[in-house]
């Protein structure tokens, strides 16, 4: 993931187990997609005396590039009353996981679809000095581009996992981007310095 797991407790006693659980979910959920940009889990007990479904409500919001937000919610009220909060966050997990596969399934007909149309992806290394980049598209393949290549002169604003979509193009050295689009600029500002090979 780009940005770090994000936990939060509220009303709940935080456990580390459960906290060992949900990283492990966490990784489960980069296997099926590994371009996540970042991941908040948020575990709550609502109301203090419960009569009915399980008292706990987990919440999971994941950001995908280019520019997608999912969100897997199990609130307060369904399920057992006596369903133990391990329970609660796979099932949570489960939802999620299966959202994930329905657009990382999407994501590649599309990629395969337009083969020389724009493709999405994100920003995975910069050289501002040298004055060019690398993006991964969503299938794990990274692309040069050069600074003149991104429209709007975007280039000097552009961070570590904003989301882009490009046309691509075999170059002197291989496959290049051309007409790169930013269209999610949530990354980090951390950049490379090393010039390129």
């Amino acid at each position: 993931m780009q940005t770090p797991l994000e936990v939060t407790f509220r009303k709940v006693r935080k456990d580390p187990r459960i906290e060992v659980l949900i990283r492990q979910q966490v990784t489960k959920l980069e296997k099926v997609c590994p371009h996540m940009i970042s991941c908040r889990v948020s575990v709550e007990k609502p109301q203090e005396h419960q009569r009915s479904g399980s008292p706990f409500r987990v919440r999971l919001k994941i950001t995908v590039p280019p520019e997608h937000e999912l969100a897997a919610i199990r609130n307060a009220g369904e399920g057992d009353l006596h369903e133990p909060l391990a329970t609660v966050v796979r099932r949570t997990f489960q939802a999620a996981r299966q959202q994930l596969q329905k657009l990382a399934a999407k994501q590649r007909r599309e990629t395969k679809s337009r083969a020389t149309q724009e493709v999405g992806g994100f920003v995975v290394r910069l050289f501002p000095d040298q004055g060019y980049g690398f993006i991964r598209n969503l299938e794990g393949r990274e692309i040069y581009f050069h600074r003149n290549a991104v429209l709007g002169d975007e280039f000097d604003n552009l961070k570590i996992g904003a989301g882009v979509r490009w046309t691509e193009h075999e170059g002197d050295e291989g496959s290049q981007a051309s007409s790169v689009r930013v269209v999610d600029q949530r990354g980090r500002a951390r950049t490379n310095r090393e010039p390129r090979r």
